[in-house]
């Protein structure tokens, strides 16, 4: 089977296990070659997967390049595939493309399709961080003792940089499962640096509300990543906890229509606690608090790894809303809450919000219209956030024009130029983040 040479075309030469780690490597046409980095795609598991059959071995490369090749019309030729995966990719493909009209589709090719036979299927997992999300997704599925699964790559580079921030949540994490008698799994990949993310910026971040992955990319490229690991150790289910919830339409890599068609030879996944919004499944957390984890810490922080700041947006509004589900703050990882501060931080636009945290204040101002503030200063700032228009606090313009004009650059340059264009990109993107702009 030969691709045609005039087409966008990716080509995966070689799928190669050994003990615990996967590497695989691939040939792309020369259109294609800005989008990727040129070294091999690489994962480590904590399991052995050299038995993992190799149409299932290769489902975490397909789950990164599946969005790429749909965003530039590429067609993927691979060896071999698992059937169930090859036909999963098709509905997550239909939805991504009702959803975003820059997509333009593409193909998966493969020598032989097999329907790899499933394993016994007996345990669970759950991509788990210590959050809101995954810790009400276990509350839900205790009763299935799932493995907790971390994973390395994304939020927590695998620079060395970010081994201190790896070895809080991998701390953290064994903490929690200990206590509860869990297994754990723990991930490391370059599913980030194997593709030029930058240069996927460049050429679509003005289709898309947030980065590359995190609107298109991350519910597949995720549960993708763990179908070695989850094969090998028995997963018939794979969850993932839903960030937004009914009612909330927005653009974003990891929905229902998308999780839930993730499937391979013997693993469903799924999306949950999509029925419940964010206060709801504080509310569930309360209800386990109370009965079975009087000291459950929880950790939502958007600044450090090791505990929660206090002060920053997402720690403020996980303080508040364990507030108003009845729990003290202070007795679950987080500072006392400063009302007047977050006033202030709202009013003078000290932090960048987007379309999520609006629904998700909203669905706390909700929450704030059944309830009694307890103080004053509760009182005061909830009389504040029913009068605030929310949407005046989302930030919803164009990006700098420097950013728009390296973008566009970006986009038009010849490949060489590439390696220059970055790092000035880079640098000019490090000093706006310091500068707040």
């Amino acid at each position: 089977m030969s691709p045609r040479p005039t087409s966008p075309t990716i080509l995966v030469d070689d799928v190669d296990a050994t003990g615990t780690d996967l590497e695989c490597s691939i040939t792309v046409t020369p259109d294609l070659e800005r989008f990727v980095s040129g070294e091999p795609f690489r994962a480590s598991y904590d399991v052995p997967i050299e038995d993992v059959p190799e149409g299932v071995l290769v489902v975490p490369l397909l789950a990164q390049l599946a969005p790429v090749a749909w965003a530039t019309g590429a067609d993927i030729y691979v060896p071999t595939v698992d059937a169930r995966f090859a036909r999963a990719l098709e509905d997550v493909k239909a939805s991504l493309l009702s959803m975003y009209d820059f997509l333009e589709g593409g193909s998966l090719h493969a020598r032989d399709l097999v329907e790899v036979p499933a394993h016994d299927g007996g345990e669970s997992g759950l991509l788990f961080t210590g959050g809101v999300d995954s810790t009400c997704s276990y509350v839900r599925h205790r009763d299935e003792e799932p493995t907790l699964i971390s994973v390395r790559g994304w939020t927590v580079s695998t620079d060395a940089a970010d081994d201190e921030k790896w070895d809080a949540l991998r701390s953290r994490v064994t903490g929690f499962a200990d206590e509860r008698d869990l297994e754990t799994a723990f991930v490391e990949s370059n599913m980030l640096s194997f593709l030029e993310h930058f240069v996927l910026l460049a050429h679509f971040k003005r289709f898309v509300d947030g980065a590359w992955y995190s609107s298109v990319g991350h519910g597949l490229g995720l549960l993708g990543l763990c179908a070695p690991m989850a094969y090998a150790c028995g997963m018939g289910s794979l969850y993932v906890g839903a960030t937004h919830w009914e009612g909330i339409d927005l653009e974003w890599g990891s929905r229902p229509d998308i999780d839930d068609y993730v499937a391979w030879a013997g693993t469903r996944c799924h999306h949950d606690a999509y029925d419940l919004t964010r206060q709801e499944r504080l509310d569930t957390i309360a209800d386990y608090v109370r009965t079975d984890a009087p000291d459950l810490q929880l950790q939502t922080c958007n600044v450090q790894m090791d505990g929660n700041c206090g002060r920053c947006e997402k720690c403020y509004r996980t303080a508040v809303g364990l507030r108003l589900a009845g729990l003290e703050p202070t007795a679950h990882g987080y500072a006392e809450v400063d009302y007047d501060d977050l006033r202030r931080s709202f009013e003078r636009g000290a932090w960048v919000l987007g379309e999520d945290e609006r629904y998700m204040w909203a669905d706390i101002r909700e929450r704030v219209r059944e309830t009694t503030p307890a103080s004053p200063a509760e009182r005061e700032f909830f009389a504040w956030l029913e009068s605030a228009d929310l949407a005046d606090l989302v930030d919803d313009s164009a990006p700098p024009v420097h950013h728009r004009a390296l973008r566009a650059g970006a986009r038009n340059a010849p490949d060489a130029l590439y390696t220059t264009l970055y790092p000035a990109y880079d640098s000019v993107r490090r000093v706006a983040r310091r500068m707040g702009i």
